[in-house]
């Protein structure tokens, strides 16, 4: 009966890299998507709002108030659905609604930069800007006004 060790190749150190690099690699790709789908549904209840609004409907402080307590009623672990993160959702839909061109990229950074970005610039063209610092936009890519 052998009980020696099992011997470990060479090369192992290696391999152990790279399928470290992979699954970092992979773990890095998964909450990219995951942050462009939370700002995908961020952009569409903003705009459900901004709709409701334009439609006449009293869509005020109050009915937000209850739309937030509602949603985390329904989603008691999910995080984001505060009154004040609707109304935020709301300034963000209203913020890139009419500039198509800033719309592809909005998804391409976290919610909490577009917070500051919304907070520090009443502009879209500021946020341009912002969006090119926060790494959305490269160096020499332009996006028509």
């Amino acid at each position: 009966m052998n009980l020696a060790a099992p011997l470990i190749p060479a090369d192992y150190a290696s391999l152990l890299a790279a399928v470290k690099e992979r699954v970092r690699a992979a773990q890095y790709e998964a909450l990219r998507a995951v942050n462009k789908e939370l700002i995908g549904l961020y952009w569409d209840i903003g705009r459900i709002i901004c709709e409701r609004q334009a439609g006449g409907a009293s869509w005020g402080k109050s009915v937000v108030e209850r739309l937030a307590a509602d949603l985390r009623a329904e989603f008691p672990g999910v995080q984001g659905f505060s009154a004040q993160n609707l109304w935020y959702m709301r300034q963000f839909h209203r913020t890139y609604q009419s500039h198509e061109k800033l719309q592809p990229l909005v998804g391409e950074i976290s919610w909490t930069k577009h917070l500051v970005i919304l907070g520090k610039c009443s502009d879209p063209i500021y946020g341009r800007a912002q969006l090119r610092v926060d790494g959305a936009l490269s160096p020499g890519q332009r996006i028509a006004r």
